[in-house]
């Protein structure tokens, strides 16, 4: 097993023991962050339904970097969200630190009116 396998698997684990604990819910969906070496994505989920409610990812936009595209991500997921009348969600970070794109994603999401 390589480094990156070592890493991934890691991670995994981290994402299967907080998603034991969190579930979206119809009043507070679940905003999950994947993020790729290129591109990040978000998608509010309605884990209840089993439905996606809103996405956004950075596959159209490489200007800026990837930090800034993070943020953007974050900005369009919570305006779409709000599109569709969710205001509050939970915060699923998928396993990754909280720091870096992650971290900008989540604050501009809660700058753009998402509460977590």
């Amino acid at each position: 097993m390589n480094n990156s396998q070592y890493k991934t698997m890691k991670r995994n684990r981290r994402h299967a023991r907080v998603r034991a604990k969190i579930s979206g819910t119809t009043d507070r969906p679940r905003l999950t962050v994947f993020r790729s070496n290129k591109n990040i994505y978000a998608q509010i989920i309605d884990d209840t339904q089993g439905i996606t409610l809103a996405q956004a990812d950075d596959l159209k936009d490489t200007t800026g970097s990837k930090v800034e595209r993070a943020a953007q991500v974050g900005t369009e997921v919570a305006k779409a969200a709000q599109a569709k009348g969710v205001t509050a969600v939970v915060f699923d970070r998928s396993g990754y630190l909280y720091t870096g794109r992650v971290q900008a994603l989540a604050e501009a999401a809660r700058a753009a009116g998402l509460a977590f």
